[in-house]
C-alpha cells in the first residue's frame, strides 16, 4: 500500500513541475512582443526568443503583433462642398511601434483609429467638391495618414497608409455625370 501512494505523489509531484515549468518559460515568435505584468502592473516587454518568468507573480498581460496590420474602414456617408453624398470605404494600414503603450495607452487602438480614419475622412471629403474626390485621392488619403498618425502616436502605434477603395455618388448624380459626358 505504501509503494501505491508514492507512486501517487510522484506522478502528482511531477504534474506540479511540469506545470510550474510550463508557466515559468515563454516562447515569444518573430514579429510579436509580449507585454508582462508582475502582480499586476508593468514589469517589461519580451521580444521574441526565450524568455523565464516568475511562476505565478509573472504573467503576458498583452501579445500584440509586429507585423503590418490592414484594417477596413467600413463606407459611410460623407457630404462634398457642393452638396453631395458620397459614400466612401477604406483600407488603413498601421504596426505597433510601442508594445506598452498600445496596451495601456487605450482600450482598443484599431477600433480608435478607424473611428478616427472616418471622421477625418469625412471633414477632408468636405473640403472639396465632387468633381475633384476622384481626382485628389492621393491628397485625401495624405490628409488622412497624417492626422491619423498625429493622433495615434501617444498610443504607440505608426499608422503607414490609408487608402480610399471606393467613392460611390447617388445613382442619380452618376446618371447626370454619364449624360454630361
Amino acid at each position: 500500500m505504501f509503494e501505491n501512494t508514492a507512486f501517487w505523489v510522484a506522478i502528482v509531484t511531477a504534474a506540479v513541475v511540469v506545470f510550474i515549468i510550463a508557466k515559468t518559460a515563454v516562447i515569444v515568435p518573430q514579429q510579436s512582443a509580449y507585454v508582462v505584468e508582475s502582480l499586476g502592473k508593468y514589469s517589461r516587454t519580451l521580444r521574441a526568443g526565450f524568455h523565464i518568468l516568475i511562476p505565478f507573480i509573472e504573467r503576458p498581460a498583452y501579445r500584440h503583433s509586429l507585423k503590418e496590420q490592414a484594417t477596413d474602414v467600413p463606407e459611410q456617408i460623407c457630404i462634398t462642398r457642393d452638396n453631395v453624398q458620397v459614400g466612401v470605404d477604406g483600407v488603413l494600414y498601421l504596426q505597433v511601434l510601442d508594445p506598452e503603450r498600445a496596451s495601456y495607452g487605450i482600450s482598443d487602438y484599431v477600433f480608435a483609429i478607424a473611428q478616427l480614419a472616418q471622421t477625418t475622412l469625412r471633414s477632408e471629403i468636405g473640403k472639396i467638391d465632387l468633381d475633384r474626390t476622384f481626382e485628389e485621392r492621393a491628397v485625401i488619403n495624405a490628409n488622412v495618414v497624417t492626422e491619423l498618425d498625429k493622433a495615434s502616436e501617444p498610443w504607440g502605434v505608426k499608422v503607414l497608409r490609408y487608402e480610399i477603395r471606393n467613392i460611390n455618388p447617388p445613382g442619380d448624380v452618376l446618371n447626370a455625370m454619364e449624360k454630361q459626358m
